[in-house]
């Protein structure tokens, strides 16, 4: 990934299928997990993790890594904010928060908690989306797997003016980071 200005970002980096859902109608992301990329390689995640501060996801996201992950430790070592409405029980292996608070104050709480680095929303698409509608989203990356689903999560359920600022190929996976102009420019 290219070096940006030093001004901490709020980023939507997801995978999505061809025809722009993040997961299936039943969370599955099956789809994805098969595919070929290079974490060291081009807009790779080992990367775009050294910049990440906190971490924020909904409720879904949450439980699919439970689901899918439940043998392994929380693999973020930064604190991680899950949106939510639901119970969860405590984690003891990571700095997961549960939140039915407003986007804007978990965002206010993860850049204090970020200390100048990036704040990175995992997903889903309506929580990203949430974020952009109070001017809380900078950034959105995509890596487009060669795969449709025809149903399922929507990357982005809702319109957002972007500017294309770098493209990629990595594995299987043609990616994209876009700059966010606003919500209808």
């Amino acid at each position: 990934m290219t070096t940006h200005a030093s001004a901490p970002r709020t980023i939507y980096n997801t995978a999505t299928s061809l025809d722009g859902f993040i997961a299936t109608t039943g969370h599955s992301l099956d789809w994805l997990l098969t595919r070929e990329a290079d974490e060291d390689g081009p807009m790779g995640m080992t990367e775009f993790m050294a910049g990440v501060g906190a971490i924020v996801m909904g409720a879904n996201t949450y439980q699919w890594l439970l689901d899918n992950q439940s043998a392994e430790p929380w693999p973020y070592e930064v604190p991680t904010w899950v949106c939510t409405h639901r119970e969860f029980a405590p984690r003891t292996d990571g700095d997961v928060r549960f939140t039915g608070e407003p986007v804007e104050l978990v965002h206010k709480a993860m850049a204090e908690a970020a200390a100048g680095k990036n704040l990175w929303i995992v997903g889903g698409g309506e929580l990203a989306g949430q974020f952009a509608d109070h001017g809380l989203l900078d950034e959105v990356i995509v890596s487009t797997a060669p795969v449709t689903l025809g149903s399922g999560a929507p990357l982005l359920p809702r319109r957002l003016e972007l500017r294309v600022a770098e493209m990629a190929r990595n594995g299987e996976f043609t990616c994209a980071r876009y700059t966010v102009v606003g919500p209808d420019a």
